[in-house]
């Protein structure tokens, strides 16, 4: 039996992710926000919310606490307060357990959670105040800087990969193939992910762009690594630059049955790892190990699997770690063909997760991911 205060969803929706300079590429990352926001208010019904936690991470320019400029822009009064949250690609997801805390120690009843990006807004910065009197002063692209960047390492998160990929022992051939099939299963899903996306006023997309069934093998196969000269990373085998806002609804069972909803997915615990190093591709392994032993639970209890292909040889990695076969992750799909909105992405696993155990009949789903700075995190989801 369910406890009273156990966080659950009662409504999830998303944009479609739109490519890195794309059909989105004109909207805010607040803009997006708000769209998700308002879109899972109206799917929730008539719920009060107590507060918005949402994840955004090259915050720049968004001005101040963008998760509560998304939330007034999706409908909220402004007498419902906001943080914002930014732990790089982890954000909505923390954002998402830091809600289901709440809600379960009783401190709030209901919240709105997820997260949102517009990389293709990401601004140029340059100190201007302390800089030379006469003379140039530099640029910095702050989507590479605050998104992109390794602040412990100084480096690229491509460059990282690569490293990680020869040392593990993931083969370009693997990493392609995966890709492939990432882009035929988010093509054979178009219905499924289809329930998940809301229209966006003024925009003529109501799919994800960056789909592409026709992408085999052969043609990645001919792709020049992308970062490194002898890497085995390519722009087929890694995660697409994106925009989208994702955003749901979160409360206890007891209020949820109370307005009638059914079909409840709970949040029931996360994990969150660090370390030692600040490589990503064991980071979700290493989360997911943590997450199951706490719970009690082993790989095969598990029927909904969804790990972020910030690269494929994450996914691989850690299926290899985990002993997990990679043809279970990911199902409808995954970040190299649907797209990787930093500050969204958590969310977006989260919510197809959820959605995967209403449609398949699971008990449990688990979500993870790999953050900048070599973090990792998951979540466990079960069916109620």
């Amino acid at each position: 039996m369910i406890d009273r205060r156990a966080p659950v969803l009662v409504a999830t929706a998303r944009t479609p992710v739109g490519r890195f300079g794309g059909a989105l590429a004109h909207l805010t990352g607040t803009q997006l926000g708000g769209v998700a926001v308002r879109g899972a208010l109206e799917r929730a019904g008539d719920l009060e919310v107590d507060q918005v936690l949402m994840g955004n991470v090259v915050q720049a320019g968004n001005g101040q606490n963008p998760a509560r400029v998304a939330g007034v822009r999706g409908g909220l009064p402004t007498t419902v307060p906001a943080v914002t949250f930014n732990d790089v690609c982890l954000a909505s997801m923390t954002a998402t357990g830091v809600a289901a805390t709440m809600i379960r120690s009783g401190e709030i009843s209901s919240a709105v959670v997820g997260g949102f990006e517009s990389m293709s807004q990401a601004p140029h910065g340059a100190r201007i105040r302390g800089a030379a009197r006469v003379g140039n002063t530099e640029m910095v692209d702050l989507l590479v800087n605050d998104g992109l960047w390794c602040a412990l390492t100084h480096q690229g998160m491509g460059p990282l990969s690569d490293a990680e990929n020869e040392r593990l022992g993931v083969p370009r051939t693997r990493q392609d193939e995966f890709a492939v099939a990432s882009h035929i299963r988010a093509a054979e899903a178009a219905g499924r992910l289809a329930r998940e996306i809301l229209p966006v006023d003024g925009v003529d997309l109501t799919a994800d762009e960056g789909v592409r069934p026709d992408t085999g093998a052969h043609r990645l196969a001919q792709l020049r690594p992308a970062f490194t000269a002898e890497g085995t990373i390519t722009a087929g085998n890694a995660s697409q630059m994106s925009d989208a806002g994702a955003a749901g609804v979160l409360t206890s069972a007891e209020r949820a049955r109370a307005l009638g909803h059914s079909n409840l997915v709970e949040l029931v615990a996360r994990a969150v790892v660090a370390g030692p190093d600040a490589s990503l591709h064991l980071k979700p392994a290493a989360a997911i190990a943590r997450l199951l032993k706490d719970n009690g639970l082993t790989v095969d209890d598990v029927g909904v699997w969804e790990i972020n292909e910030a690269f494929a040889g994450v996914v691989l990695a850690s299926c290899a770690e985990l002993n997990l076969d990679p043809a279970k992750v990911n199902r409808d799909g995954g970040a190299v063909a649907i797209g990787h909105p930093l500050g969204a992405s958590a969310f977006r696993l989260v919510m197809t997760a959820a959605r995967q155990l209403t449609d398949t009949g699971q008990e449990w789903a688990v979500a993870s991911l790999c953050g900048g700075g070599g973090q990792g995190q998951a979540m466990l989801l079960r069916s109620r």
